[in-house]
């Protein structure tokens, strides 16, 4: 009798729960629903039949060109995307049929999908594009800023430092860094090229190499620079010259004095050849970071963790990477890189050189990393710049720092009006059936193969 008085007491406590769950689901669905109606979901989406139909392009002229892509959709939402400066559109343009009437929300399988076709330097730009692209459109989609995709923010302002022209002349070079702090900066960098010396009496060997006397020019210019802007101001350097391992250590050995932020890019000349190639041989760098204790940092050519970034990262040979998420991957691979660099104990910096479009991607992008230096911007000097979007407080870089949006997407609009003032080549997004093939007609024709003729040539059905 007791137990069947215990259960009628079980029975009634589970009844009573049930319906308080229910009453709760009932709030809960209703605040959702209420949440739906007023959190800027773009209701006229329907995100489970998103298709991408098209990529397009334009050729924005500047310091360096800005190759900016449009990803459009069978639901009028559309995302934009940038390939890396001075790079050209067709290292996007020739994914489209990659990806073309899959869904946009999908990113990291499309991504996945097109891994394959990027590479370093460049290469890395059509990639990095469409990530952007496709973190636009769910972002709009969704209602929610690029940021929120990837994770929380660390921070609401991103710290930039910018590009300072050079002179001859020590005293001239530091009073152009001084105008950049009355300009609100907070963090600087100089290009120290050999070049600075080279009229200058045995300062130069004949390989393009400061000599023990032009290294002590150079440290002249640091000197003036520090002497301007503060020994406590973060200051790095950059563009040396045709420098191999030991000329690097030489060079970061003169510069120890100085408390640099950074000396990037230092080895030009490696087992791989000259240039953009040399950061892969992380030896070189490992034993230039051993060698020295002025930091040092490289990467804004290479692409991925697992291609570029990950052997410098796991056998220490940077103490900073320094990413251009116009090449590395953009919005995803980025933080990937920058998360995974974190956990070794390596900061990360970021270089920058193109449009409005890829700069707020990259700063979506950089509030969520959490060991996070500074961003470099090209374009401080470009009066029409900030002109080239609407849909963001402007200036951009407004005292050194750049405001994380929190509208939807990448936060921005194109001003066509003002873009085809600045337009290289070719027209405002014409379209690009140069880029279509059979692949792209395959979601109509309903299987990954075409029907062939009796010429082995791919029938279409429309």
């Amino acid at each position: 009798m007791a137990h069947s008085s215990r259960s009628r007491i079980g029975r009634r406590n589970f009844l009573a729960r049930t319906a308080a769950f229910a009453g709760l689901f009932k709030m809960v669905e209703g605040s959702v629903s209420a949440q739906a109606k007023t959190a800027g979901f773009n209701r006229n989406s329907a995100p489970s039949q998103l298709k991408i139909t098209d990529m397009r392009s334009v050729l924005i002229a500047s310091n360096y060109d800005y190759p900016i892509i449009r990803i459009d959709t069978n639901q009028g939402v559309y995302g934009l995307g940038e390939v890396r400066d001075a790079g050209r559109e067709g290292t996007a343009l020739v994914l489209k049929p990659h990806i073309a009437g899959k869904n946009p929300l999908a990113i990291e399988p499309i991504l996945d999908s097109i891994r394959n076709f990027s590479g370093q330097q460049r290469l890395g730009g059509g990639y990095s594009a469409v990530d952007m692209a496709l973190h636009d459109i769910a972002g709009k989609v969704y209602g929610v800023p690029a940021w929120r995709l990837v994770g929380s923010k660390y921070r609401d302002r991103i710290r930039i430092y910018c590009d300072t022209d050079q002179s001859s002349d020590p005293a001239v070079f530091a009073e152009r860094l001084k105008k950049r702090k009355e300009m609100g900066f907070t963090y600087f960098k100089m290009d120290l090229g050999t070049r600075l010396v080279t009229h200058r009496p045995g300062a130069v060997t004949n390989r393009g190499v400061a000599t023990e006397k032009g290294l002590g020019y150079l440290c002249e210019y640091v000197q003036a620079v520090r002497d301007a802007i503060g020994w406590e101001a973060p200051l790095a350097t950059d563009h040396f010259g045709p420098l191999d391992l030991n000329d690097s250590i030489r060079y970061a050995r003169a510069f120890e004095r100085y408390d640099l932020a950074w000396a990037e890019d230092m080895i030009q000349i490696g087992h791989l050849g000259p240039g953009g190639d040399a950061p892969m041989n992380w030896r070189a760098y490992r034993d230039l970071c051993q060698a020295t204790v002025t930091p040092i940092a490289t990467g804004e050519s290479l692409f991925g963790l697992e291609e570029g970034f990950k052997n410098l990262i796991d056998h220490r040979a940077v103490d900073i990477i320094h990413p251009d998420p116009l090449t590395s991957g953009a919005i995803r691979e980025t933080k990937r890189i920058a998360d995974y660099a974190a956990l070794h104990g390596v900061r990360t910096a970021i270089h920058f050189a193109g449009s409005p479009v890829g700069c707020l991607a990259s700063v979506h992008m950089a509030a969520t990393i959490k060991d996070f230096l500074a961003m470099e911007n090209h374009a401080v000097d470009i009066p029409w710049w900030n002109d080239l979007v609407t849909g963001i407080s402007k200036p951009i870089v407004n005292r050194g720092f750049i405001t994380v949006p929190d509208t939807p997407g990448l936060g921005l609009e194109l001003d066509e009006a003002r873009i085809k003032e600045h337009i290289r080549k070719g027209g405002y997004f014409d379209p690009t059936p140069q880029y279509d093939d059979y692949i792209l007609d395959r979601f109509r024709i309903g299987g990954p193969y075409p029907h062939l003729d009796e010429h082995g040539k791919p029938v279409i059905s429309r």
